[in-house]
């Protein structure tokens, strides 16, 4: 049976304090290569992911540096219920800079 779930690509950029949340809550440990899934995007450019999913959405959050030591940093008081759908509400942690041919 196919679900009839919306999908959603999500990078760092874009995670809000909801998704990053169910990320927690679904890898409190982590995630690490068996959770990851690997497609190619409209570019035809593969992409890593880690997916969550809500009641009408399956999101696919782009892995990185960022986004796991976000995940480890995790602390759901660092966020206010109005944020909790604001991107810019989640600040990229210290890390050296990834490389990324795209900027």
């Amino acid at each position: 049976m196919r679900d009839n779930l919306k999908r959603v690509i999500v990078d760092f950029k874009k995670l809000t304090p909801e998704i990053l949340a169910l990320l927690v809550e679904k890898y409190p440990d982590g995630y690490d290569e068996d959770h990851i899934i690997s497609f190619r995007n409209a570019k035809n450019e593969i992409v890593e992911a880690v997916e969550v999913t809500t009641k009408d959405t399956k999101y696919l959050v782009k892995v990185s540096t960022k986004l796991a030591v976000t995940m480890e940093n995790y602390d759901e008081d660092d966020y206010d219920e109005d944020s909790y759908d604001d991107p810019e509400a989640v600040q990229p942690p210290d890390v050296p800079e990834e490389e990324d041919d795209n900027d």
